[in-house]
């Protein structure tokens, strides 16, 4: 759109279904490359990405006409059959229905930056539910906690040693 002009951007967070630990440092860092490529493929940025074993944090650049749960649905779908492909985990791999997503001002993108990248230190501290449930407190939404996370099922498990 001609004459248009914004600066949106969008801190999401989603979880591996189950919240099981099952993204490994041998594999992470080639599936946020993939993450990557759906975003720039889908004309948006993607400024910063990282994560735990059960968790993904993204920070977002988006342009106006960026439908975010369609934009999501592409991200997960589209990982979760390349993890499933690339047989990385024993089982079908999937992402917990759903998502977070905060927005972010200009003058606290650094700080959410910081954040993101630190994913290993916060989370000495503090587990993903506590910070999830943090995060909807501090933007203030209203949620039942019992709708958070799907806690069921037997996930499967990462393949061990050196078979990926």
């Amino acid at each position: 759109m001609a004459n248009t002009y914004t600066q949106l951007y969008i801190h999401v967070v989603f979880a591996v279904k189950g919240r099981g630990n099952l993204i490994s440092k041998k594999w992470k860092e080639t599936l946020y490359q993939y993450i990557t490529g759906i975003v720039t493929h889908k004309n948006q940025k993607l400024m910063v990405i990282n994560g735990m074993s059960d968790h993904i944090h993204i920070l977002l650049g988006l342009k106006p006409d960026c439908n975010l749960s369609d934009l999501l649905r592409d991200i997960k779908a589209n990982s979760s059959k390349w993890i499933n492909d690339n047989k990385y985990v024993i089982g079908k791999f999937e992402w917990q229905t759903g998502f977070g997503a905060f927005t972010v001002s200009q003058s606290q993108l650094r700080i959410v930056i910081n954040y993101i990248l630190n994913q290993e230190e916060h989370h000495r501290k503090k587990t993903f539910r506590e910070e999830y449930i943090e995060f909807l407190n501090v933007y203030q939404i209203d949620f039942k906690s019992e709708y958070i996370f799907d806690d069921y099922g037997v996930a499967p498990t990462e393949l061990s040693g050196d078979d990926k």
